[in-house]
């Protein structure tokens, strides 16, 4: 994996405005915020996108992000917020270090505006698509991946 602001600021060597810190996670302000009280919440362990992290660092986020957010409507008194998190240059990924945002989303003009072009799903295809996917699933956790 490439060096990254995140691995600098994991290691302490550049600074961020710190949210909540623990052997395995670290969130922060992001300092171009979509609202006011944007935080990015990173595992410490590199990678560069969701499937390449470890089950255990995976948890620890998912442990982590539910209290990120509740603070978050508390202190900003915003009770709708986005949790985003892109992998790929692709899928508009600007820091290869997993990173997920979470965003306030105080008034419809604010925070993260997205467009969502809604295909349908093909009724043909879904039973062999989610075989097929179920399958990749099952064979990666007899893996360990």
């Amino acid at each position: 994996m490439a060096e990254t602001l995140f691995a600098r600021i994991v290691r302490g060597e550049l600074p961020a405005h710190k949210v909540y810190e623990d052997d395995l996670v670290l969130a922060f302000l992001d300092i171009a915020p979509l609202a006011r009280g944007h935080v990015l919440v990173i595992p410490k362990e590199p990678a560069e996108t969701l499937d390449q992290l470890s089950d255990e660092a995976s948890a620890a986020i998912g442990r982590v992000l539910p209290r990120i957010c509740r603070a978050l409507k508390q202190v900003t008194g915003c009770a709708d917020f986005n949790v985003l998190q892109n992998n790929g240059a692709p899928a508009h990924q600007a820091v290869f270090h997993v990173h997920f945002h979470v965003i306030p989303k105080p008034t419809p003009d604010t925070g993260l505006g997205i467009g969502w072009p809604a295909q349908r799903l093909d009724p043909s295809e879904a039973p062999e698509l989610a075989a097929t996917l179920a399958a990749a699933v099952r064979a990666a956790a007899r893996r360990g991946a």
